[in-house]
């Protein structure tokens, strides 16, 4: 049985969007370039055309990829636990051993993105702070050995 793979909605639409972008914009764009040089004539030495082809093959992968990924994910709507406890979609503060404090947003492994604060459930950080709340310590364990984060803040909305 396959886990279920899920996404926010904000992730999803993100994703929508560069499918989006690519099918309306960016491979029109493309055809229009690739048969502009195959007009010019012998297309076994024209480097437009050539480059044209590869570019179009590249984004239609991209499309497919981004396609399946849709298809294949769950779009999962983050709701505040009344407790206060992190789970899916929370906005998590936590202060780490050298006194340095970071917010993340508790995502799936399909969205995450750490310069943007986003931090995959699946990550060594996300599980251990789920299920957490405010004052909770907790002990993460990575390759350089463990250590611990303080929770700070747990929260619904963007800070």
């Amino acid at each position: 049985m396959a886990a279920h793979r899920y996404i926010t909605p904000d992730g999803f639409r993100r994703l929508s969007e560069e499918h989006w972008e690519i099918w309306t914009v960016q491979r029109p764009r493309i055809v229009r370039e690739v048969e502009a040089a195959a007009a010019m004539g012998d297309r076994s030495e024209n480097a437009e055309y050539i480059y044209g082809k590869r570019k179009l093959r590249e984004l239609d992968g991209r499309l497919r990829f981004l396609s399946q990924k849709m298809d294949s994910l769950t779009v999962l709507e983050p709701a505040p636990d009344r407790s206060g406890k992190a789970f899916f979609g929370a906005w998590v503060t936590v202060e780490q051993e050298d006194g340095e404090a970071r917010t993340w947003r508790l995502v799936g492994a399909d969205e995450f993105d750490v310069a943007r604060g986003l931090l995959s459930i699946d990550s060594p950080l996300g599980r251990a702070l789920l299920g957490k709340k405010k004052g909770d310590v907790v002990v993460v364990q990575r390759p350089a050995g463990p250590t611990e984060a303080t929770i700070l803040k747990v929260g619904w909305k963007a800070p």
